[in-house]
């Protein structure tokens, strides 16, 4: 599989008009297609690292699987112009893949592009359950901490982070992608893989908040997202559906909390 990153050749030019030659890492992106049971279903633009967790992630997210051990194989299949993942599923599961394939197109990285109705797009969330015990505190400590963790982020500065942390605002797992919902698909599937739980913790994301993000985040059982960005209106509606927490535009010196 190829390297996260790769060294380019830069003219850097100042403000003064100085120019000099440097060399930067540049974060990697090429075409991730997803396939059940032979069958294509997406192809997701995406950092070539953590595929299985992006597997497994992105499966539960899609709402293909409820646990682990309904995916039974996955063959990452690398080829010229991108990777494959073929993912052979349990057979309970399989008709949720033809159901939901004949709602969508196979190149969506949202989950939203080529779906055919509006049911399909908006599809109900369930409430969340779990009980997130990180405070605000918590969450400033999360943030102060991340960057340690980031460490494709610190050779390229182009790519998102997701974060599982503990109640007390400590980040114990990450993962990393030039996509903010592929970075939390990988994150999920990770947690999904090691049967890690979130124990009154939380996720935090160096992205905005959006309503696919809310969703993934609901779908994994989560009990309180935060992210570094603003949210969108679709996103505060989504999450006050399904009563999950959110702390929003989280910087060191303040941050949001929506009022219900």
């Amino acid at each position: 599989m190829r390297d996260a990153a790769r060294s380019f050749g830069f003219t850097r030019i100042a403000a003064d008009g100085r120019e000099e030659g440097i060399d930067r890492d540049v974060a990697e992106e090429m075409p991730i297609a997803l396939e059940y049971q032979g069958i294509g279903y997406a192809v997701l633009m995406a950092t070539p690292a953590d595929l299985l967790d992006l597997a497994y992630g992105f499966s539960l997210s899609e709402r293909l699987i409820d646990r682990a051990d309904q995916i039974l194989d996955i063959d990452l299949h690398q080829t010229p112009r991108g990777a494959i993942l073929r993912v052979q599923l349990a057979d309970d599961v399989v008709p949720r893949v033809t159901d939901r394939v004949r709602h969508r197109a196979t190149d969506a990285s949202c989950g939203l592009c080529g779906i055919e109705n509006l049911e399909q797009a908006m599809r109900p969330l369930p409430k969340i359950t779990a009980v997130s015990r990180a405070s605000e505190r918590d969450c400033f400590a999360a943030l102060d901490a991340l960057a340690a963790f980031q460490t494709l982020n610190r050779r390229t500065g182009a790519v998102h982070a997701a974060a599982a942390c503990s109640a007390e605002g400590a980040p114990y797992l990450v993962r990393e992608d030039v996509g903010r919902h592929n970075a939390f698909d990988k994150l999920i599937g990770a947690m999904l893989r090691s049967g890690k739980e979130w124990d009154g913790g939380f996720a935090l994301l160096s992205s905005r908040c959006s309503y696919e993000l809310v969703e993934k985040a609901v779908l994994a059982g989560c009990p309180m997202l935060a992210t570094i960005s603003a949210p969108t209106a679709l996103a505060l509606d989504r999450a006050a559906e399904a009563g999950l927490p959110l702390r929003v535009l989280v910087r060191s010196d303040a941050l949001l909390v929506p009022r219900r």
